[in-house]
């Protein structure tokens, strides 16, 4: 791979289903070829999620790729995520292009654009190959989805335009693993299957030696090679998808380690701003949907959601309002971040119908500021210090929040629970969020919050939880340790040669 050729190598990792392992694999392979001396970028043409995050030209691009462009140690770019789905509605998304809000599309509506998209994916995969050496490109979901494939921009279609081999990425874990790869494969015609270069078997548990059997079956039953069997890892690396909230569904007994909840909205978003939470020693981390009693939590936490209004009403709906009321009227710490920030305040309006049909929806009352939805979106990476103490966080949202009396009057806000220092590398002097109850109600729309060691610190001791530590490392330095553990695992069971000289 010498760097004077034009276009970058490209290989691909696709997978047999949804959350196999295909991002923790691109993120393995980012850093792999990085520490190798390659400047590499990683690809993913279409992500679906809520999780997004911000460049430092202020754009919006999938989380993933984010993670993926620290591991490979370079600056995220929206030409490593062109197009970005933020479904609003089961049958709809917003779809965010290079970067910037296009439209809210239903699914039919968004396969009738597929044409653009695709050379609009293209167009970011060929500036991407022009400026680097490697390009790591990420599937979505089964790369062999038959009803789906036609009109498919991110699987197997974009690995041909990039001539990336596959790697195909099996989980072991939730079984069937023989069924996944062979079934893969006969979903797919000839020219389909001579793109896959062999396999990569993921989260086995147990002895690996005891299952080379199972190895040389696939290879026998399918002529390629099982590049490597990956025992399971615990690992701190930013997930994708909010599948993985899942697994975090309320394990943790209040009563006896001290425990904050997460209210699991429909419509939650940015999950990972929990990341740094369920790092901390002695901290439990439950994801909850239905109401229950919340004494026992040291802290409720109001996520972003993609659609405040509807989870207002949910909240409402299903009992959650006067359980969160009841709970900061018995002394209970409450934190929104973003939508949830929107959340608790007396009333969000949505004067132009950008979450649907226009009009005013009740908030929880617990914040004295209203929100009022408007375009376009704000998109900032943000330094900001809380009582002197510094943070480094992102901020997306459409609308402002502030007083009654302000946002009649649209003037600026005088004061604020955080002092915002700089937005995309602009110093600024600014306020965002706002406390009440003494501090007992807090809310921010600062993504990232938690990232930084020392806001953590003072979060937890404001609980009353000073005894409890954040990792030694937050934020972007935690992560690349995350990074090296994950390639060196990575190397030790992958044969990484062999993927190098498929791409070759």
């Amino acid at each position: 791979m010498s760097e004077n050729l034009k276009k970058a190598k490209c290989i691909a990792a696709l997978g047999t289903g949804s959350d196999v392992g295909k991002s923790v694999i691109a993120t393995a392979l980012c850093r792999i070829f990085s520490d190798r001396g390659y400047k590499v970028a990683p690809y993913k043409a279409q992500n679906m999620s809520n999780n997004s995050g911000v460049t430092p030209e202020g754009l919006e691009m999938g989380r993933a790729q984010i993670v993926q462009a620290e591991a490979a140690r370079i600056a995220p770019h929206v030409d490593m995520n062109p197009v970005l789905l933020k479904p609003v509605t089961q049958v709809g998304s917003q779809v965010v292009l290079l970067g910037k809000v296009h439209k809210d599309l239903s699914a039919a509506e968004y396969h009738r654009e597929k044409a653009k998209l695709w050379d609009t994916a293209c167009g970011a995969l060929d500036r991407l190959r022009a400026a680097n050496d490697v390009v790591v490109l990420e599937g979505a979901g089964s790369c062999a989805e038959v009803n789906l494939m036609a009109r498919d921009i991110v699987n197997l279609k974009m690995a041909a335009y990039a001539k990336a081999p596959v790697i195909l990425t099996a989980d072991i874990d939730r079984g069937g693993v023989f069924a996944q790869i062979v079934g893969t494969l006969a979903c797919l015609n000839k020219a389909e299957q001579d793109q896959i270069a062999g396999f990569i078997i993921n989260r086995f548990r147990g002895d690996i030696a005891l299952f080379k059997e199972g190895v040389d079956w696939i290879e026998k039953k399918t002529g390629k090679p099982v590049f490597g069997v990956l025992p399971w890892v615990n690992h701190h690396i930013p997930n994708e998808d909010s599948v993985v909230i899942e697994h975090a569904v309320a394990k943790t007994d209040p009563a006896q380690t001290p425990t904050v909840l997460v209210v699991r909205t429909p419509h939650i978003s940015n999950f990972t701003d929990f990341d740094a939470l369920f790092q901390v020693e002695g901290l439990g981390v439950n994801f909850v949907e239905h109401p229950r009693d919340l004494s026992a939590y040291k802290a409720v936490i109001l996520a972003g959601s993609k659609s405040t209004r509807s989870d207002l009403n949910w909240l409402a709906k299903t009992g959650w309002t006067p359980k969160i009321k009841a709970y900061v009227k018995n002394g209970g710490h409450v934190l929104g971040i973003c939508g949830g920030y929107q959340m608790l305040g007396t009333k969000v309006h949505d004067p132009n119908g950008l979450e649907g049909i226009p009009g005013d929806t009740d908030g929880l009352g617990l914040l004295p500021l209203e929100t009022v939805l408007k375009a376009p979106k704000t998109t900032t990476i943000s330094r900001f210090e809380w009582d002197s103490t510094p943070g480094l966080g992102y901020e997306i949202h459409m609308g402002r929040t502030a007083s009654a009396d302000r946002i009649a009057s649209s003037k600026a806000a005088d004061n604020g629970l955080l002092n915002v220092k700089e937005r995309n590398q602009q110093t600024c002097t600014d306020f965002d969020g706002t406390m009440a109850d003494s501090g007992r109600v807090m809310g921010t729309y600062m993504h990232g919050f938690f990232d930084s060691a020392p806001i953590l610190k003072k979060w937890l001791g404001l609980l009353g939880l000073n005894k409890l530590e954040p990792p030694e490392s937050c934020g972007l330095q935690g992560r690349n340790r995350q990074y090296d553990m994950l390639a060196r695992h990575f190397e030790t069971h992958v044969d990484v040669p062999a993927i190098v000289n498929a791409m070759e």
